[in-house]
């Protein structure tokens, strides 16, 4: 990723002062905890959020300057839409392209979300299928974990214009890379059979849920070797909780969100298209005047709208340099902490943690007591709402199947381990978060609860 600099830094080193030797650069003056506290004062205050990974949050200074965009539209909609929106978003765009090292701004577009940026692609994709210059059959290949949305966009673009789809089904828990990797070649040589070409390969930089960093240069580099045509890394959670270099990483299309863990207000995400014969066919779903003008020209305009979240990237650049280290010290600690955390849980509970910490982004999986009886989807969405409801806790409850009935992770009390908490550690959470989090789940330990009993209420 980038070096992030403030977006008024001086562009001439020559006349900065750090280069006099009569003149010592001050000593940065880093966000105190009263000024942290009161950029997410806002936040409902009896509440444990430990779930930043779905929805991200905005602190008070960026929700301030979102509403100056706004209302500097509202004043003179005219003059906003043709003198200032073009100018800002390029701005914008200069900027995220530092971020995760792209080498020319026009290889990146601000779209709303990773939602959409898979619809661009995989649109891309299902004309290819429909006109011919993919064969029936040949196949997309994508990890069982993808997104929903990214799911259902396989199927209205890709199967329906006549691709097939292989879904690599990854462990998990998981130990190491290499048990991920071994299953993709897996998938990929699937694809391959009977002489058919694999188009596509959609990869996770990392997985909402279960959530676990998956080595994506590495299976990026598989594909190359293998022949794949196109590679799409839907990296949703990455901006802010990883560090990003897209150039390194080699994928041909690649989205992060910036409102999950970069402090934008939703919704705002960056689709970066590497350079090539491939980018000049990608079009915004959504079409309107500037149809045919490249894609990050089409994604800057598609009607009237509030554009003020994509105008924010100046801003949130500033407020993470508030920060020690700025973003790469946020990540760190952020790292360092939901690990730390996810580990006093599991050793309160008497479980595990779903991947080693170098595979934990800022989020951790935390294995939950096998007496509660997390034994299916539906559980581990009732248990979410118990949660929500009785302790003020929100966090999301995942389920994940036993391979077969002896096969799996057990507890201290020798107990399948079938269900597993995500937790986010973002710069506003204190340790109180997970110890109200862990205490709950002891007092529900106490009280002699199963997931069935919710489930008997309906």
């Amino acid at each position: 990723m980038g070096e992030l600099k403030n977006h008024e830094d001086n562009p001439n080193p020559e006349d900065d002062d750090t280069n006099n030797h009569l003149h010592k650069k001050p000593k940065p003056s880093y966000i105190t905890a009263p000024e942290l506290h009161h950029e997410f004062a806002h936040h409902q205050p009896t509440v444990a959020r430990i779930n930043n990974g779905s929805f991200g949050s905005c602190p008070a200074s960026i929700i301030a300057a979102q509403q100056h965009w706004q209302l500097k539209f509202l004043q003179q909609p005219d003059d906003f839409f043709f003198n200032t929106l073009p100018s800002q978003i390029l701005r914008s765009r200069t900027l995220i392209k530092d971020l995760i090292n792209a080498d020319d701004v026009t290889e990146v577009s601000i779209v709303d979300n990773a939602t959409t940026a898979a619809a661009i692609v995989l649109q891309h994709v299902g004309w290819a299928f429909a006109e011919g210059r993919f064969n029936k059959g040949d196949a997309v290949v994508m990890l069982h974990c993808a997104f929903q949305a990214v799911k259902k966009s396989i199927e209205a673009y890709v199967t329906r214009a006549g691709g097939d789809v292989i879904v690599v089904h990854l462990p998990f828990p998981v130990n190491s890379n290499e048990e991920i990797i071994a299953q993709f070649r897996l998938g990929l040589a699937k694809g391959k059979l009977n002489g058919r070409k694999v188009r596509l390969a959609i990869i996770d930089h990392i997985t909402s849920m279960p959530s676990v960093i998956i080595p994506v240069k590495e299976l990026v580099r598989i594909c190359r070797e293998e022949g794949v045509n196109q590679v799409f890394v839907d990296a949703a959670h990455a901006v802010g909780s990883v560090p990003v270099d897209v150039k390194e990483i080699g994928a041909d299309f690649y989205v992060s969100n910036l409102h999950k863990w970069f402090f934008c207000p939703p919704s705002v995400a960056v689709l970066y298209c590497q350079k090539s014969s491939l980018s000049s066919d990608l079009h915004h779903p959504v079409v309107s005047h500037e149809y045919g003008n490249g894609l990050a020209i089409e994604s800057a305009w598609i009607g009237t709208r509030d554009y003020s979240s994509q105008l924010l990237v100046p801003e949130v650049v500033d407020f993470v340099n508030r920060f020690e280290g700025g973003i790469r010290g946020i990540m760190t600690r952020n790292h360092d902490a939901v690990v730390e955390m996810g580990m006093m849980l599991a050793k309160s509970w008497g479980t595990i943690l779903g991947s080693p910490p170098e595979m934990c982004p800022s989020m951790a999986m935390v294995g939950l007591p096998s007496s509660l009886g997390v034994l299916s989807d539906d559980d581990a969405k009732n248990l979410r709402v118990h949660l929500r409801d009785r302790f003020n806790i929100e966090v999301p409850i995942h389920y994940q199947p036993l391979k077969d009935a002896e096969v799996g992770p057990r507890d201290e009390s020798s107990g399948f381990i079938t269900g597993y908490a995500r937790i986010s550690h973002q710069v506003y959470n204190t340790v109180d978060d997970y110890l109200k989090f862990r205490d709950a789940v002891n007092q529900l330990l106490q009280d002699g609860f199963k997931c069935k009993m919710l489930s008997s209420r309906d």
